[in-house]
């Protein structure tokens, strides 16, 4: 009993001990009584990166964010409906959230608000001080709504410095959404400083999924990961798309011909035509490569081919070639406008149905690029821009979206500007695999880098205010010299190694295709173009 005394007095001892050391802390960092005699501001703080009125998952990682008001400490109080708020005391206005007490109040609050309440002591000597020499300010509340469904856990976009003739220190990297951890799938270094120019994956699942590599000291090939085995085809896979089944992988094949040019003069000089190009499929396990009268067409340009997720249908875009110089830019280069089409597809016969337009640019008076049909099979998200087929370099370029579940009631596509566009270039967008969320790339902010936006879209097809990638450090992006391109939504993280898959692109050991005979086809006897300008 003696014995079992001394052990509680020793408890409580340590634990006042305890107490006393976080009330002097406290009293240190001027807060406690003052915050709450705090003067009200009557509006919101500013803050960076700019979550207000935005929806998040719950399975994100915090929102870490800096307070753009001057003070000398900070007060942040985070609460929803449910469980223990956050308090964050600190001297610096970058806000760093506990992950674990901010993934269990997302976890309790689904459809939820999460509501953030900021409060700012004055520097001495400001007119905001008061005869002591300091005084608080309490900003309006703002928030965010959490959703009731998850992101995708795992966001795999390639890394590449915004140059314009050279390719360095790219590569393909995963971010696990939930954490601030990223990690590199595969980088040029293991090839010759290669470049890694599409990825691409089956169903939102790394298990099967496309890497196309582009390098002067090793053949160009595109790698296939299946299984958790890597193979070396020897050809050239463009923008692709999976077969729902994996059964084959839609590709355009372009052989050199997409070609970066500059303006002399102009807010963004770089620009990208496809000389000629068609859309071709690799049949898994055949060691051959087909395509159909409908999808290489001579007097056409087919590319951005992508799978509704019934495998019923290929959508892709389709241009006119009216030049027969594939060597040059042709002068009405402008000119050049993308349909979107559709054809229906049987996997059993591998039998192509009839084309069929879907929006003709004709109507719209724009270029139709980029589809990309959601999992449940009723949106149908696309980029519409001036001209052309690369839309990253087009301030113009802005993302729609086609329901085609009202398609199919009403035989017409009715399409949409959404809201979430801002006044710089939009591009590269994926969706989750549960439909709710989208990636997209976003030049808003600089007009230079691409970012990833995050954006949840509600069961109506409405596509909420968007958030920047969250990263552990909120002023990351003030220095961040990177653009961050074709994000891609997927459930679990790349398994295979770097080394892994950079021993695959160095090997000799390949399989040999059998290539379509066609206008884009290469000559016989010279391997394709390699890839040398920088695109995004």
């Amino acid at each position: 009993m003696i014995k079992y005394s001394r052990y509680v007095l020793v408890i409580c001892g340590a634990a006042s001990v305890v107490l006393l050391v976080c009330v002097l802390c406290w009293a240190a960092l001027g807060a406690g009584p003052s915050v709450g005699q705090a003067v009200a501001v009557g509006r919101a703080p500013a803050i960076q990166p700019d979550y207000a009125d935005t929806v998040i998952p719950a399975n994100i990682a915090p929102l870490n964010f800096l307070i753009r008001e001057t003070g000398s400490r900070y007060v942040v109080q985070i609460h929803s409906q449910q469980g223990r708020p956050i308090e964050i005391v600190s001297r610096s206005a970058k806000i760093a959230i506990p992950e674990k007490q901010w993934r269990r109040l997302l976890g309790a609050n689904r459809v939820q608000r999460l509501e953030f309440t900021v409060f700012v002591q004055s520097r001495a000597g400001t007119p905001d001080t008061n005869s002591q020499g300091s005084r608080w300010r309490r900003f309006d509340t703002f928030a965010c709504m959490i959703a009731d469904e998850d992101i995708d856990n795992y966001l795999v976009y390639r890394r590449i410095h915004p140059v314009h003739a050279a390719h360095r220190k790219m590569g393909i990297y995963q971010r696990d959404l939930r954490r601030f951890n990223e990690s590199c799938v595969l980088t040029g270094d293991y090839f010759g400083e290669g470049c890694l120019n599409c990825h691409t994956f089956c169903n939102n699942r790394s298990d099967r999924m496309l890497i196309s590599t582009r390098t002067k000291t090793y053949t160009p090939a595109a790698i296939i990961v299946e299984n958790g085995a890597a193979r070396k085809i020897g050809a050239v896979f463009g923008y692709a798309s999976w077969h729902p089944s994996g059964k084959i992988l839609t590709y355009a094949m372009n052989s050199g011909k997409v070609v970066l040019f500059h303006h002399a003069v102009g807010e963004e000089p770089r620009d990208v035509i496809d000389l000629d190009s068609l859309i071709a499929y690799y049949v898994m396990g055949s060691q051959t490569i087909k395509t159909a009268p409908d999808l290489s067409r001579k007097d056409r340009l087919e590319t951005y081919p992508t799978w509704s997720p019934d495998g019923r249908f290929l959508y892709f875009c389709s241009a006119p070639l009216t030049w027969t110089d594939r060597t040059k830019i042709p002068a009405e280069y402008k000119q050049v406008r993308y349909d979107l089409m559709r054809i229906s597809y049987d996997a059993d016969r591998d039998e192509w149905g009839p084309l069929e337009t879907v929006l003709s640019a004709k109507d719209t008076g724009r270029s139709i690029l980029l589809p990309r049909v959601s999992p449940d099979g009723r949106w149908l998200l696309f980029c519409m821009c001036e001209y052309g087929c690369f839309p990253v370099y087009q301030r113009s370029s802005d993302l729609y979206m086609i329901d085609l579940e009202a398609a199919k009631q009403t035989g017409r596509y009715e399409y949409r500007r959404l809201e979430i566009n801002s006044d710089a270039s939009e591009s590269w967008h994926s969706w989750s695999s549960n439909s709710r969320w989208i990636a997209f790339s976003s030049k808003r902010g600089s007009g230079v880098f691409t970012r990833t936006y995050l954006s949840y879209v509600d069961p109506n097809g409405t596509a909420h205010k968007p958030f920047l990638l969250p990263q552990k450090d909120p002023t990351h992006y003030d220095s961040c010299l990177w653009t961050y391109s074709v994000p891609e939504l997927v459930t679990e993280p790349v398994q295979m190694t770097k080394e892994s898959l950079g021993r695959v692109v160095r090997s000799s050991n390949k399989i040999s295709v059998e290539l379509p005979v066609t206008t884009a086809t290469p000559k016989a006897g010279l391997a394709p173009e390699p890839y040398l300008p920088t695109r995004e």
